[in-house]
C-alpha cells in the first residue's frame, strides 16, 4: 500500500465534477487500500478520490466509531434531515477552519468494494463527513460554503 500525495487548494482537479465508477476491479480495490493509508498517515478522517488526483465517485471515512472504515462507491446521499453547523477542516486546506452548516441526518446509498448496494443513516460526526467528502465529488471544497473561516487550531 502507498500514501498519495494530498492536492491542495487551487489544484484544478479538486474542482472537478468526478465521474461515477464503471468497474469495480483489482485496481480500484488497490486505490481504496491506498486512500485509506494515506488519510490515516494524514490524520484524517475522510478522503475523497479528487483529492489524490483522480476525479472519480471514490470516498474513503473512519470517524474512528463503531462503524470503523468506510468505503463508498459512486455514493448518493438520499435523504436529508434537519440542520447542525460545526467547525470542518479539509487535508486539502491545511491549516484553515471553518463554521459550516450541514444536515444533521443524512442517508447514503453507495456500492463497496465487492459491488454490493448498501445503505447507511449517520448522525453527528459521521454525517458530517459523508457530506463533507461528497462534497469533493461535486467539485466543492468545505471553504466554498463555510460561514466564516479561521487559521490555526480547531477550536
Amino acid at each position: 500500500m502507498a500514501i498519495l500525495e494530498i492536492k491542495k487548494a487551487g489544484a484544478p482537479v479538486l474542482k472537478e465534477v468526478c465521474a461515477p465508477v464503471e468497474k469495480i476491479d483489482k485496481g480500484l480495490r488497490k486505490l481504496l487500500d491506498d486512500m485509506a493509508v494515506t488519510m490515516y498517515e494524514s490524520d484524517g478522517v475522510g478522503l475523497a478520490a479528487p483529492q489524490i488526483g483522480r476525479p472519480i465517485r471514490v470516498v474513503v471515512i473512519d470517524c474512528q466509531d463503531d462503524h470503523g472504515l468506510i468505503e463508498l462507491i459512486n455514493p448518493v446521499i438520499t435523504f436529508r434531515e434537519g440542520t447542525a453547523t460545526d467547525t470542518e477542516g479539509c487535508l486539502s486546506v491545511p491549516g484553515i477552519y471553518g463554521e459550516v452548516e450541514r444536515a444533521a441526518k443524512v442517508k447514503v446509498e453507495f456500492l463497496n468494494r465487492r459491488g454490493k448496494k448498501q445503505h447507511l443513516t449517520a448522525t453527528g460526526l459521521l454525517a458530517r463527513c459523508i457530506q463533507h467528502e461528497l462534497d469533493h465529488l461535486e467539485g466543492q471544497l468545505f471553504i466554498d460554503i463555510a460561514k466564516s473561516l479561521h487559521r490555526g487550531n480547531q477550536a
